[in-house]
């Protein structure tokens, strides 16, 4: 960098000024842009570490950050619209009594941090593993009678995406409405030819966040992703969980195919996830009149037994609403708390709750997979393991194929199943959505199915190897990237 002031002081005749303009115009570029970066109120290691990429990199640095860096969408809340679409599920919705004071409290919290009423599901099923899922999910579309609406992350033109869009196609021609929405990142895949099928037969595709990076002056949104798994039909059976529709989560195609949870859930609550899917598609679309085809068309609910709550996080709020109700969980904890997720980097509000409970007695377990299909997000979780191993977590990877899926399990009642990892990207970019239940028979069902995964994935012990340059070095360095990854 030195050499290079100097080089450029030394030009003929006018090396001193040039020097001195770039040097100026550097300054103001921090400035600028450093201003702005801090106005974000971002954590402050995170903008720190902006600032130093900018002033290091100025330029690199620069583009860098605008394809990549964070950014706080004001998404249009489509208020007068959705304002009555959420008045008829809150109004329509049936608010069980919580068990506990504690329920109550956190079933306060949710709707005030996602504006999502409490309700509740007559039937919840659990699906595990991608065939379990799909086959259930064809066979509700093959009997759908008004709309079926699907929003994915990863939809892959392979056997699995083949045999869904052609459930869909079949749909369609029978004069079910059939909207397909498609994160433009995820599902890039797809091309115009896989879906054009579905297209003819009235189907309508719409893509999220489609990048266009020949508009320079617009800031891509790279980075801010639609990570939802939704399928909803006739507002009255939905789905939700960590399946994606592609090859590499069906074991009948692919031995190795992920592991992973998807829910069906039956009840009220499906109205609330109708919601979610109507908010993003009119976002996605800007056809605001289907918020109103949505309203007239919003079946009676129908009671349950079990209390379901729906949960939404995104970039379009501050208040991380499924992060806040996993740390609110595990703090009301009185028993155990059980955790099963791929991506494991917490903040600094989890690790706190997590050691606070296995500090305090709890029956604490983190459940990841041995190793993720992302190296790095790998080393990072490893990095977390001392302090949760000296304050009593047991830890457990899971290792005979890729575990995908996303769960909470609190005490006997309490269960979040859903799309978000626990990690920073779920915390605060993604789009997410995931379900709260208070119900001890699920409660029971998800206990019986984590054991059953806790039998194939050996203990992380104490005494474990912990070489400098295999694991420890790798291991901090990863974790440095922690509020990146």
């Amino acid at each position: 960098m030195f050499a290079l002031w100097d080089w450029i002081d030394r030009i003929p005749g006018f090396g001193p000024w040039l020097g001195l303009a770039l040097f100026v115009g550097w300054v103001v570029y921090m400035i600028v842009l450093g201003g702005w970066i801090v106005l974000q109120k971002r954590e402050p290691v995170a903008t720190l570490s902006w600032l130093l990429g900018l002033a290091l990199l100025p330029y690199i640095g620069f583009l860098i950050y605008h394809l990549l860096g964070p950014q706080k969408i004001q998404r249009q809340r489509l208020r007068r619209a959705r304002s009555r679409l959420e008045r008829d599920v809150i109004e329509g919705g049936l608010c069980p009594a919580a068990s506990s004071p504690e329920a109550q409290e956190l079933a306060r919290l949710a709707q005030g941090a996602t504006g999502l009423p409490p309700g509740t599901a007559r039937d919840v099923r659990l699906l595990v593993d991608g065939a379990a899922k799909y086959d259930a999910l064809i066979e509700d579309i093959a009997h759908a009678r008004h709309q079926v609406h699907l929003e994915y992350y990863i939809y892959t033109p392979d056997r699995s995406g083949a045999a869904l869009r052609d459930a869909l196609v079949a749909c369609a021609k029978r004069g079910v409405k059939v909207r397909l929405l498609l994160d433009a990142i995820g599902s890039g895949a797809c091309t115009g030819t896989f879906l054009a099928p579905l297209v003819d037969a009235g189907g309508e595709v719409a893509w999220f966040h489609p990048t266009h990076f020949w508009r320079f002056w617009w800031r891509p949104w790279l980075n801010l992703r639609t990570h939802r798994k939704i399928a909803v039909i006739d507002s009255r059976i939905g789905y939700t969980g960590g399946i994606n529709v592609t090859d590499d989560e069906n074991e009948r195609i692919r031995a190795d195919a992920y592991r992973d949870l998807h829910l069906r859930i039956e009840g009220d609550a499906v109205r609330a996830l109708q919601l979610v899917f109507a908010e993003d598609w009119v976002y996605a679309t800007g056809d605001r009149g289907f918020i109103s085809e949505i309203a007239r068309t919003l079946p009676v609910p129908e009671s349950g037994a079990i209390s379901a709550q729906v949960l939404t996080s995104g970039p379009d709020s501050s208040w991380e609403a499924i992060h806040r109700l996993q740390v609110g969980l595990i703090h009301a904890a009185r028993e155990r708390v059980w955790l099963v997720t791929p991506y494991f980097v917490p903040g600094e509000a989890a690790m706190m709750a997590l050691t606070s409970a296995a500090l305090g007695g709890l029956d604490v377990r983190l459940l990841v997979p041995r190793m993720s299909d992302s190296k790095l997000v790998t080393l990072a979780a490893r990095s977390y393991y001392d302090d949760l191993l000296a304050a009593g977590v047991k830890i457990y990877e899971y290792g005979p194929r890729m575990l995908h899926t996303k769960a909470l399990l609190v005490d006997d009642a309490s269960t979040i199943v859903g799309s978000s990892n626990f990690d920073h990207r779920s915390f605060r970019l993604n789009f997410e959505v995931a379900v709260l239940f208070q119900d001890r028979d699920l409660g029971a069902r998800m206990a019986k199915l984590i054991e059953g995964e806790f039998v194939r994935a050996p203990r992380v012990r104490n005494d474990r190897q912990r070489r400098l340059f295999r694991t420890r070095l790798p291991e901090a360095l990863a974790r440095l990237m922690s509020p990146l990854l």
